[in-house]
C-alpha cells in the first residue's frame, strides 16, 4: 500500500539495542572501577598513617611537664581577676603523622593545626565565660580513630594519663573560682573518663559551672555528670556527637564504631544510645529546633586568637534523633568541609553552633554565680548562720 512503512528485518530491534545494552555495560563498569579506586585510595591513605609497629614494644614521646608553659597551647596572659571564671579546654585530635601512635607535644605541624583551626572554632566560644587553659598531650593519633584495632585502643588509652595530670595542674592553678570542663573529640573521650573519676568528680563538684563533651559520644544510661536539662541549670553536663541530616552511612558508624569508657577500659558502644544534648535548646531532648533559633554559625580558622570571629545566623535545624544530633546542611560555603583528605578526617575547620554554645557557657555562669551567691542576712542570722545556697 503506498505511504505504507516499510516492514522491518526480523530481529533488526535486537541489532539496535545492542549498543546501548553495552553503553549501560561500560557505564556500569566505569562506576564500579572508580567506586573501587577511591576506596581503595583511602585504603592507602590510612596504610601510609599506620605507625607499622606493635603498640606493646612502642617507645612514646616524653611526658609533658605542666609546670612548664610549653605545656600548654593555651594560658592567660595576665593573673585572673578574683572570682573569674576558668576553663579547662582539652582539644581535639591534631596529630596526623605516621612516624608515631602518640604525637609528640612538641610536633610543628600538631600545633599550628590548634593555633589555626582548633582553638579559634572550638576554643573560642568559651573564651567569654573564663580564661582558657589548653593543655599539649600526647594524643592518640589521626590514624588511631579509624581503626578499632588493640594498638589503636591502647594509643587512645594512654593519651588519659596526660588529661588527668594536666587537669589536677589546671585545678591546683586555679584555686576555688567556678571551672568550666571543655573537650572537644578526642579530648571529649578523655574529659568523660576524667569527670567519671571518683577523684575528679570529688574536686570539681562544688566548682563545676558545666561539662561539654562536643564531637565525643557517652553512653546515655551511664553519663559521668547529670545531663543538662534546662539553661538556668549549672554542674551538668552537655555532650552530643553530631551527623547531617542526609548522612546515614556516618550516622551508622558513629552508633557501631564509638568506643565509651568502661572503667580504664575502651570498649564499643554496641546497642547503646548515646546522650544528646541540642545546643540550639540548649537541654536533651528529642523536639526538632528549626533554623530560626540558630544564633550564629562561623568559620574562624585563622583567626588570631581572641579575636571575635563574624557569624552567620539561622544555617542549621538540628533534632536528636536515636542519639545523634541530625543537623542540616548549612548554605554558607564557608561552613562546608574543606582541605586536603586529613583535614575532611579531623574536627571541622568551622563551628555550626559557635554562638549558640558562647552563649550557652555564659548562661550556666550566670546560673552558677546566682545559686551560690549568699542571702542577704536574716535578723537571726548570727544564731542560724549562713542559708545554704
Amino acid at each position: 500500500m503506498a505511504g505504507a512503512p516499510e516492514a522491518e528485518p526480523e530481529g533488526s530491534w535486537r541489532i539496535r539495542r545492542r549498543p546501548s545494552l553495552g553503553l549501560v555495560a561500560g557505564l556500569v563498569l566505569v562506576i564500579l572501577l572508580a567506586a573501587f579506586a577511591f576506596i581503595r585510595r583511602d585504603d592507602i591513605r590510612l596504610a601510609a598513617m599506620d605507625p607499622g609497629k606493635p603498640f606493646q614494644i612502642y617507645t612514646p614521646p616524653q611526658a609533658p611537664d605542666y609546670d612548664r608553659p610549653e605545656a600548654w597551647a593555651l594560658l592567660p596572659d595576665a593573673p585572673l581577676r578574683a572570682g573569674e571564671a576558668a576553663v579547662f579546654f582539652l582539644g581535639p585530635t591534631t596529630y596526623s603523622g605516621a612516624e608515631h601512635w602518640i604525637g609528640p607535644i612538641d610536633d610543628p605541624d600538631s600545633a599550628e593545626v590548634f593555633r589555626r583551626v582548633m582553638a579559634p572554632n572550638h576554643a573560642g566560644p568559651f573564651a567569654a565565660a573564663g580564661a582558657v587553659f589548653a593543655p599539649r598531650y600526647r594524643q592518640a593519633g589521626l590514624y588511631s580513630l579509624t581503626t578499632l584495632r588493640e594498638d589503636a585502643r591502647e594509643a587512645r588509652r594512654f593519651a588519659y594519663a596526660d588529661a588527668e595530670a594536666a587537669f589536677l595542674n589546671f585545678l591546683s592553678r586555679t584555686g576555688d573560682r567556678p571551672i568550666l570542663v571543655v573537650g572537644v573529640e578526642q579530648g571529649g573521650d578523655l574529659v568523660a573518663r576524667l569527670l567519671a573519676e571518683p577523684g575528679a568528680a570529688a574536686a570539681v563538684r562544688s566548682r563545676l559551672v558545666g561539662a561539654w563533651v562536643i564531637d565525643a559520644v557517652v553512653p546515655a544510661d551511664a553519663p559521668p555528670l547529670k545531663p543538662c536539662q534546662t539553661p538556668k541549670e549549672a554542674g551538668c553536663l552537655a555532650a552530643w556527637v553530631w551527623a547531617y541530616s542526609g548522612d546515614d552511612l556516618r550516622a551508622r558508624d558513629l552508633q557501631d564504631r564509638s568506643l565509651v569508657w568502661s572503667g580504664g577500659d575502651l570498649v564499643n558502644l554496641g546497642a547503646r544510645r548515646p546522650l544528646c544534648y541540642n545546643p540550639l535548646l540548649q537541654t536533651v531532648t528529642d523536639a526538632a529546633a528549626p533554623a530560626r533559633l540558630a544564633r550564629g554559625a562561623t568559620n574562624a580558622t585563622g583567626l588570631e586568637w581572641g579575636a571575635r570571629p563574624p557569624f552567620v545566623t539561622r544555617q542549621v535545624e538540628a533534632q536528636c534523633r536515636d542519639g545523634i544530633l541530625r543537623v542540616s546542611r548549612p548554605e554558607a560555603r564557608m561552613l562546608r568541609p574543606s582541605g586536603s583528605w586529613e583535614d575532611r578526617l579531623r574536627t571541622p575547620g568551622f563551628n555550626l553552633f559557635y554562638a549558640d554554645i558562647e552563649a550557652d557557657a555564659q548562661s550556666r555562669l550566670a546560673a552558677f554565680r546566682a545559686l551560690r551567691r549568699p542571702l542577704s542576712p536574716s535578723p537571726d542570722a548570727s544564731r542560724t548562720g549562713p542559708a545554704a545556697p
